[in-house]
């Protein structure tokens, strides 16, 4: 299993640097960040001085969006990107929600969606393209290398994903739903004629090292109960289109019923305010938190129901503690694990 570490690009910019250049150095093969422009600094801009004080991280948004930034825009960034780094770029996509519902915006179609993987994935390994009735290629770049992953959660972009995605981004850790999920998207690779083993799994969620005390668990639930909230907002464009019942697991749907709106001004913040309707059972059951050993248990969980790669944000006041136990632990338990078994 690799394992990446999801950063907001809040100022100064040299913090979010320095927070990849200590994930690289405790293991972690991948640094994403939001990419919300308004909300947050530019990642693209950061994600230059992160691969030039960097060796082997890759990096890219999670996510970005086919609203707010051009195809072509996006695929040219990446492809120099890899030009003057290697091919160390990544690009996690969606239809859009923060970056896209702070100016009043919607998320995007499917239909979008899909055209747009297309286009920046063919530019972004130096091909060629039809966009907008022209023949594209970038004439500068020769052998790069870009994947696209989709982030979803309903029924109609699970099945995108597997028909066109070369990842799934989950954004909860809860396992019976990842475990749906998966096989969902595995499904619809293999009724297209793609092998579902070439898509990469990723399961992202908040994760928190604690001391094994009560009070400690319990600061960690307030910590990440933010990312109740902002599921939550997922979740509920869902049950307005499909409902509360039959499309997706009743338990992915039940929590959001005492839930009143979303404030994206709060979005991904430890001191969210809006985010009571989430319980402690959610926030346990959708994140990773408690001792190294209970990180390990749930990602030996995980990585049993097909999950290539874990991205723990990062979003909380235990930041350097939880990499550093990350790096001298959890990756080194998990890599033992398969060495073991192998």
């Amino acid at each position: 299993m690799d394992f990446g570490a999801v950063l907001q690009t809040n100022p100064p910019a040299s913090r979010t640097v320095h927070l990849a250049k200590l994930a690289e150095q405790y293991g972690f093969s991948h640094v994403w960040t939001f990419d919300s422009h308004l909300l947050w600094q530019e990642p693209y801009v950061i994600y230059s001085q992160i691969l030039a004080e960097t060796r082997r991280v890759k990096v890219g948004p999670f996510v970005t969006n086919p609203a707010t930034r051009d195809w072509t825009v996006t695929a040219s960034v990446f492809a120099t990107l890899n030009e003057m780094y290697g091919n160390r770029t990544v690009v996690g996509i969606g239809r859009g929600d923060s970056a896209v519902r702070v100016t009043n915006g919607k998320p995007t179609t499917l239909k979008e969606l899909r055209e747009s993987i297309h286009v920046i994935r063919e530019l972004g390994n130096s091909r060629s393209v039809e966009y907008n009735g022209a023949e594209l290629r970038f004439p500068w770049s020769r052998g790069s290398e870009l994947e696209v992953w989709v982030a979803a959660y309903g029924p109609l972009a699970l099945k995108l994903t597997g028909e066109v995605g070369d990842g799934f981004i989950l954004q909860l850790a809860d396992v019976d739903i990842a475990k749906w999920m998966i096989a969902t998207v595995r499904d619809a690779a293999e009724k297209v004629g793609r092998d579902p083993d070439s898509i990469t799994f990723c399961v992202a969620a908040p994760f928190y090292i604690t001391d094994g005390t009560d009070a400690g668990l319990a600061h960690a639930r307030e910590q990440s109960r933010w990312f109740g909230g902002m599921v939550g907002n997922h979740v509920a464009d869902i049950v307005a289109k499909y409902g509360d019942s039959g499309a997706v697991p009743q338990a992915l749907t039940d929590y959001i019923k005492g839930r009143e709106g979303y404030d994206y001004n709060s979005h991904g913040k430890a001191e969210n305010d809006h985010v009571d309707f989430v319980p402690d059972e959610i926030v346990d059951r959708f994140c990773i938190l408690g001792t190294a050993a209970d990180h390990i248990a749930k990602l030996e969980q995980l990585k049993a129901i097909g999950v290539h790669q874990f991205a723990g944000y990062l979003q909380h006041d235990n930041k350097e503690e939880t990499l550093r136990v990350y790096g001298e632990t959890v990756i080194p338990a998990m890599r033992e694990h398969v060495t073991a078994k192998a």
